[in-house]
């Protein structure tokens, strides 16, 4: 069989030669799509992975709401910090400042933090007289009245992006801005787009989704620049957003891919937008009122036309998502993305533990397995095949889950749950909305300077031994997640209990009390990891198994897959005459 394979394959070609063809193929079929298309009507489709998953407080088991963001790059800063609440006089101003999500500096200059503050726009806008307390990494997540973010970049049409600096305002200086003045989703959503319609939006990014939720409320929130000619003397908004409420009984999920169709601003209590949400899309030819079809928000700014099936897992996160809450709608993966619902009622409430899952989700089982077949290596290891793009990124920065809820004092019912690193290999860790600090090795360390002052990596150090034997190494990250994170999730209604009861008689002992249990936990999460990392280290040394207890070791033990090992043995048939050549 394999004499016939090699046969049909090769016959009077040469590899060189096949591989020839298909490069010229390739470059005749994209070279004559591209002709077809105006290059500025083209979208600016994100790299990255940040998923973000949203969940509206009757889809939940315990009534909160819930949003996640993988912050994925690869190269960006992942230091967090706490910014305390402050008064401020009459008459005194906010400067404003250029963040750039992706840039950072060695650490021997200093923390990003302190560093951004050199790259001030001109602008100061008018201080609010009290700005509230907030965690912020990337951007902000949350605030002290249980205001909540997470982030996802969308992209939009390239005709309207803006690189250049006369934007004031970039997606991480609003999400600050909205930690520090926003009591509610509802406000948030305004103060952002208020300030970027008038000193505009761009610089930095483009097109950005944003999961903004209350105790009460979650919304999509999606922010697009307007050119790169604008000016605030223009007179016309620098900005053109959209926001869309997820119904309270439904969840969705935004996996860098604007998640907001057709719109109906006569139902404000669903519905928020610019005042040139469609008059910026008639304006840059990118919709015809005349057609007769319904405005539609992501088909007219961010437009992708791909599905599950037809870009072979790199757009499948969308339909994965849906597939994992609601499987009795049995939504196809060849169903094109811009198709799919924009939320949808769970077949069961959602708890915390589950939204944590899906962070970790690889899509196993689907046609979208990273380790279906040989993809995996020996040792199926998910991060190997990178054309599927899934849920959990071995990439990220950090994840985070927020939760607010309404039957508790702010201080007490805000939670953002912090993992570094790959989901699978890290462990969520609790900050309540009322800590008054956070973890001093969340604030240091980069990605070139390898620091066991800096917890995230502890968390590099443990994911590195995994890539090595995934198969097994994975089994002893997941004991230890059993072992670190969900005690910590089961004592929560415990530790708002023991808070509540100290913030009915001292709000300030109740946030030392708070403060104290996370700090507390977070230590020993970040102790267990580097002595996690050792442990792999020595266990699996030279591909062997070390039993530290017994003093043994087996040497042919993990055993490698037979079919990897058959497939291995029918490549070299295959190809044994071209090496030979």
């Amino acid at each position: 069989m394999l004499k016939k394979l090699k046969k049909n394959i090769l016959g009077r070609w040469s590899l060189p030669a096949l591989a020839l063809m298909l490069v010229v193929l390739a470059v005749f079929y994209f070279t004559g799509r591209a002709e077809k298309m105006d290059p500025s009507l083209e979208v600016s489709r994100p790299t990255d992975n940040c998923t973000s998953i949203l969940v509206g407080r009757l889809a939940s088991v315990d009534g909160s709401t819930m949003t996640t963001h993988t912050c994925d790059c690869g190269l960006c800063d992942w230091t967090w910090r706490h910014v305390p609440a402050a008064r401020h006089k009459p008459g005194e101003t906010r400067k404003i400042y250029h963040i750039s999500q992706f840039k950072t500096w060695p650490p021997t200059e200093g923390l990003k933090w302190d560093l951004v503050k050199k790259d001030f726009t001109g602008l100061e806008i008018p201080e609010v007289p009290y700005t509230y307390a907030y965690h912020h990494g990337m951007f902000g997540y949350m605030n002290e009245k249980q205001v909540a973010i997470g982030e996802s970049t969308i992209g939009n049409v390239r005709k309207l992006d803006n690189p250049t600096p006369t934007p004031a305002f970039d997606i991480t200086m609003l999400t600050i801005i909205a930690m520090e003045r926003a009591s509610t989703a509802r406000e948030a959503i305004k103060i952002m787009g208020e300030l970027a319609e008038k000193y505009g939006y761009g610089f930095h990014d483009n097109g950005e989704m944003l999961a903004v939720a209350d105790p009460k409320e979650v919304w999509i929130f999606e922010i697009i620049p307007v050119g790169p000619l604008w000016t605030p003397q223009s007179g016309k908004p620098g900005a053109v957003w959209c926001a869309q409420r997820v119904p309270d009984d439904q969840v969705s999920v935004c996996p860098n891919e604007s998640r907001i169709g057709e719109i109906d601003l006569n139902n404000p209590d669903y519905f928020m937008a610019s005042p040139n949400v469609i008059s910026c899309a008639v304006e840059n030819g990118l919709y015809d009122p005349a057609s007769g079809q319904p405005f539609n928000w992501k088909k007219a700014y961010s437009p992708i036309n791909e599905s599950a099936t037809s870009s072979n897992g790199r757009y499948q996160r969308l339909w994965r998502f849906f597939d994992l809450v609601a499987p009795s709608l049995k939504l196809s993966p060849n169903t094109p993305n811009m198709d799919l619902p924009f939320s949808v009622k769970p077949d069961r409430k959602i708890s915390l533990a589950d939204v944590i899952n899906m962070t970790r989700d690889r899509s196993y089982g689907t046609p979208f397995d990273p380790v279906k077949g040989i993809r995996g290596g020996p040792f199926k290891n998910p991060n190997y095949y990178r054309q599927t793009r899934t849920i959990c990124d071995s990439r990220a920065e950090y994840t985070t889950v927020t939760q607010c809820r309404d039957w508790l004092p702010d201080p007490i019912g805000g939670i953002v749950w912090i993992s570094f690193g790959s989901q699978d290999t890290a462990c969520y860790m609790p900050f309540y909305a009322g800590v008054t600090e956070l973890p001093h090795s969340f604030s240091i360390g980069d990605h070139w300077v390898f620091n066991r002052d800096s917890a995230r990596w502890a968390f590099d150090y443990v994911d590195f031994h995994v890539q090595v034997i995934y198969s097994e190494a994975i089994k002893d990250v997941e004991q230890a997640i059993l072992k670190y994170e969900k005690p910590v999730i089961d004592q929560i209604q415990e530790i708002d209990r023991k808070a509540t009861e100290l913030y009915k008689k001292n709000p300030k002992e109740a946030a030392k009390f708070l403060t104290g249990f996370c700090l507390n936990n977070a230590q020993n999460v970040v102790k267990a990891w580097w002595d996690l990392g050792d442990q792999l280290l020595v266990k699996y040394n030279h591909l062997y198994l070390y039993n530290v207890e017994k003093r043994t070791y087996q040497r042919r033990f993990p055993a490698y897959p037979d079919l990897w090992q058959k497939a291995v043995r029918a490549f070299d048939v295959l190809f044994e005459s071209e090496e030979k050549k």
